[in-house]
C-alpha cells in the first residue's frame, strides 16, 4: 500500500510508524506546518479556527493513519480543549498560540491506576500553599496519550473546596500544568496492540508547583470540566471511522473485482457482495450521524449534544470494528499478512470501543440521560392523576388500549405534508412506529422500576441500543431526503442504503422492545445473570468436559 499523502505535502509511512512504534520527527514537523495541531483553535490565537463540521471533514483524511489521528486528537480534542471551552482570556492568550503551532503539545491527564471509567474516584491531590498563590500537585496518571511528548497537561486532582454553605469538601479541580514547572516525569511508552505510533505512557507529578491562575474554571469544578471535554469530542469518531471504511472499500473492491475463484470473480459471489453492502451502509449511516451532530454543535450558543455525540461514538466504533473484520475476510489469508494494511487497521480500530468512554459506560449515559427527561414527563402525569384528573387517567387508558389493538402511528414525518422524501416513505413510517412504541416502552419501564432503573444495566443497554438506532435512522433519512431534493449525484444509491438500514434497524428495535417486557419469551435476563453468577463464583468455565464419564 502506498504511503498516505496529506494535502500532497506530508508523507505518512504507516507501516514504518507501526513497526517503529513512533511517529518520525519529520512527519510531526509536516503535520505542524499544515496547521493540524491548531484545527479548532481560533485564528486570533494562530489556529485554523475550524467549525465542528470542518473538523469532522478533516478527520476523515487524518484517520487513514490511526497513530497520527490519535496523536492529533489527544492534543486538541481533549488535551487543550479545557483551555478552549473553560479557560480565561489570559490562559488562552498564554497557551493557545504555541499549542496551535505545535511548538507545544498537549495531553489530557485523568485516568489513574485505581480509576478508569469511574473518573470521580481519582486520588491525585493538589494542596493549596500557605501563601495561597499556588497548589502542590502530587499523583500518577496512566495511559496518557502524548504523555511523553507533551509540554502542557490538563490535569485533574482532588482539592479542598468550600461549598456554598461554607463547609469544606473534597472536590476535583482541573489545572493547566507545564512540564517546565518541574516535578513532572513520564514512564516509557506502552507497548500497545494498535495505534502503536502514538505515545502512551504514565505521567507522574511530584510536588509540582502550579500557580492558582492555572486552575481551569473554578476550584472544585473539575469533574464538570472533564465531562464537558470528553462529551464535546466524541462526535468526530463518526467521520473518522467513515473515512477509514471508505478507504477500505476502495482497496477491497479492487481485489474482489480482479481475484478469481471457481472461474468467477470474487465480486460475483453473493456472500462477498453482502460484505460490501454492509460496509457501505455502515459508512453512510455513521457519516450521516456525525455530520448531523456536528451541524447541531455549530449552531449559535452552546447546544448540549453530549447524548448525540455518545451515540455517534458507540455506533461508529462498533461499526468500524465489524467493517475492518469483513474487509480483511474478503482478502482471506492475504488480509492476515503484515504485507497488507488490514491487520493494522484491525488492531488500530479495537481501541475505539474503549477510549473516550467505554461503550458500556456510554450506553448507560445515553439511556439514563434520555430516561431522566421521560421520567419528568411521567411524574407530571402521575401528579395530575393523584389530583383527581380523570381526563389524564382516561387518556393513558385509551392510549394503552389502542396500542394493544395495533395503533396506526402518524408523527408527520411522511405523507402529503411530511418532511421525508416520498421514496423514503416506508423508512419514515418504520421510524415513526419505532419512536411511538419506544416511548410507550420507556414509560412502562419507569412505572415498573422507578428510580431503581439505574441498577438495571441489561434493560438500560436495550434502551440505549434502540435510542442509537432511532438517531441513526433519523440522520440517514434526513440526509437522503436532502440529497434527492438538491439533486446530488447517486442520490438513488443513498435511498437504497437508507432503506436497507432502516428496515434492519426497525426489526432489531422491535425485537429489543419485546425483550424489555419482563415476562416476554425473548427476555432472558434472569438466565443471563444466573449463568454469570455461577461462572464468576468459580472464576472458571464450570461445565464438565464432553469426554468425562461417571462409569
Amino acid at each position: 500500500m502506498k504511503n498516505i499523502r496529506l494535502h500532497g505535502l506530508v508523507d505518512v509511512d504507516s507501516k514504518r510508524i507501526d513497526q517503529d512504534a513512533k511517529i518520525p520527527p519529520e512527519t510531526l514537523k509536516g503535520l505542524k506546518s499544515l496547521g493540524l495541531f491548531g484545527m479548532q483553535i481560533p485564528e486570533e490565537y494562530g489556529g485554523l479556527g475550524l467549525s465542528n463540521t470542518m473538523y469532522a471533514r478533516l478527520g476523515e483524511i487524518i484517520s487513514l493513519d490511526g497513530s497520527v489521528a490519535v496523536t492529533l486528537a489527544a492534543h486538541q480534542a481533549i488535551g487543550l480543549k479545557g483551555i478552549l471551552i473553560a479557560g480565561t482570556d489570559e490562559q488562552k492568550a498564554k497557551y493557545l498560540p504555541k499549542l496551535a503551532s505545535g511548538e507545544h503539545i498537549a495531553a489530557f491527564c485523568l485516568t489513574e491506576p485505581g480509576s478508569g471509567s469511574d473518573a470521580a474516584s481519582i486520588q491525585s491531590r493538589a494542596t493549596m500553599s500557605e501563601d495561597g498563590k499556588s497548589f502542590l500537585l502530587n499523583g500518577s496518571k496512566v495511559w496518557i496519550s502524548n504523555g511523553g511528548l507533551a509540554d502542557i497537561f490538563t490535569v485533574f486532582a482532588r482539592t479542598e473546596a468550600v461549598d456554598n454553605d461554607g463547609t469544606k469538601k473534597d472536590k476535583i479541580s482541573a489545572f493547566i500544568v507545564e512540564r517546565a514547572f518541574g516535578g513532572v516525569t513520564n514512564g516509557k511508552p506502552e507497548d500497545k496492540l494498535g495505534i502503536r505510533g502514538s505515545n502512551t505512557c504514565e505521567v507522574h507529578f511530584e510536588n509540582t508547583k502550579v500557580p492558582v491562575e492555572n486552575v481551569i474554571g473554578e476550584v472544585g469544578g473539575g469533574f464538570k470540566v472533564a465531562m464537558n471535554i470528553l462529551n464535546s469530542g466524541r462526535f468526530s469518531m463518526g467521520s473518522a471511522s467513515a473515512g477509514m471504511i471508505k478507504k477500505l472499500i476502495e482497496m477491497t473492491a479492487e481485489y474482489a473485482c480482479t481475484r478469481k475463484q471457481f472461474n468467477k470473480k470474487l465480486s460475483d459471489f453473493g456472500l462477498i457482495q453482502e460484505k460490501f453492502t454492509l460496509m457501505a451502509v455502515k459508512a453512510y449511516v455513521m457519516e450521516s450521524m456525525a455530520y448531523l451532530t456536528a451541524g447541531m454543535m455549530d449552531r449559535p450558543g452552546v447546544p448540549d449534544c453530549s447524548v448525540e455525540a455518545a451515540m455517534v461514538k458507540v455506533f461508529s466504533s462498533e461499526g468500524a470494528w465489524i467493517c475492518v473484520s469483513e474487509a480483511l475476510q474478503v482478502l482471506g489469508g492475504l488480509g492476515y499478512m503484515k504485507d497488507y494494511p488490514y491487520e493494522r487497521y484491525l488492531r488500530d480500530s479495537r481501541i475505539l470501543l474503549i477510549f473516550e468512554g467505554t461503550n458500556e459506560i456510554l450506553r448507560m449515559y445515553i439511556a439514563l440521560t434520555g430516561m431522566q427527561y421521560a421520567g419528568k414527563i411521567l411524574t407530571g402525569k402521575i401528579k395530575e392523576i393523584k389530583k383527581g384528573n380523570v381526563g389524564m387517567a382516561l387518556e393513558i387508558f385509551v392510549n394503552q388500549f389502542r396500542d394493544s389493538m395495533g395503533r396506526k402511528v402518524d408523527l408527520g414525518l411522511v405523507g402529503k405534508d411530511g418532511v421525508a422524501h416520498p421514496s423514503l416513505e416506508e423508512s419514515g413510517k418504520k421510524l415513526e412506529e419505532n419512536i411511538y412504541y419506544f416511548g410507550a416502552a420507556v414509560e412502562g419501564l419507569l412505572r415498573r422500576f422507578g428510580k431503581t432503573i439505574v441498577d438495571e444495566q441489561l434493560v438500560l443497554k436495550r434502551v440505549a441500543d434502540v435510542s442509537i438506532n432511532l438517531y441513526a435512522m433519523t440522520a440517514a433519512i434526513s440526509r437522503a431526503s436532502r440529497s434527492i431534493s438538491i439533486g446530488l449525484r447517486n442520490h438513488d444509491h443513498e435511498v437504497l442504503l437508507t432503506n436497507i438500514f432502516c428496515t434492519e434497524a426497525y426489526f432489531k428495535n422491535n425485537y429489543v422492545m419485546a425483550e424489555i417486557e419482563k415476562y416476554a419469551a425473548e427476555n432472558l435476563d434472569d438466565s443471563i445473570k444466573k449463568v454469570a453468577q455461577q461462572v464468576l463464583e468459580k472464576r472458571a468455565y464450570i461445565c464438565s468436559h464432553p469426554l468425562e464419564r461417571t462409569f
